[in-house]
């Protein structure tokens, strides 16, 4: 009676202790006060306030386009990754007080399915030109090892000069990883 009993007591405490480790190993669910403070989101805004600074106001001579960020090696894709850039990007160049197009209501541009707003080349100028816009912000992003390395620029269309640019590098975590894999 007491080998079976002694037994069943082993069972439980082995059994115990696995589900103990079970809990160590997994990670915590996220909450929102983590989220808030994940760095992607400042990464981003200080890019832009380094475009911005570059930049000044420029010639406020119309509002400024955001083209996604793309792929370097593939400049006709993007991600997720991508895409939030671009939004922060708008955003933070918004919140300076520059005047941006919100190129998602516009039919005539070159959209890939899921891709976001990615202007070609031949038609910057006209896109450019039916919104008066002074400039474009385009970037890239390119994959190498543990980090994700991002350029933007601000490019005055028709001419092509580079107004304004900036290089920032993003660590690949598995947050970023994760952006990068939706890529369509």
């Amino acid at each position: 009676m007491i080998k079976p009993l002694l037994c069943s007591l082993l069972s439980a405490a082995v059994l115990g202790g696995c589900a103990n480790e079970a809990r160590i190993d997994r990670a915590p669910e996220p909450t929102y006060e983590s989220a808030a403070r994940s760095p992607f989101v400042a990464a981003n805004y200080r890019a832009a306030e380094a475009l911005m600074s570059q930049f000044g106001k420029g010639s406020e001579s119309g509002p400024l386009i955001v083209a996604t960020v793309v792929n370097i090696d593939a400049l006709d894709q993007s991600s997720t990754l991508g895409r939030l850039i671009s939004e922060q990007l708008s955003a933070r160049f918004t919140q300076g007080g520059l005047t941006m197009v919100e190129m998602k209501f516009r039919s005539k541009v070159y959209m890939k399915k899921s891709e976001g707003e990615l202007l070609l080349t031949r038609e910057i100028t006209e896109v450019a030109r039916s919104h008066q816009a002074q400039a474009v912000i385009v970037g890239t992003y390119g994959l190498s090892g543990e980090s994700v390395f991002v350029n933007v620029k601000i490019v005055q269309p028709g001419s092509n000069y580079v107004l304004a640019v900036h290089d920032y590098v993003l660590p690949a975590n598995s947050e970023i990883r994760s952006l990068m894999s939706r890529a369509r």
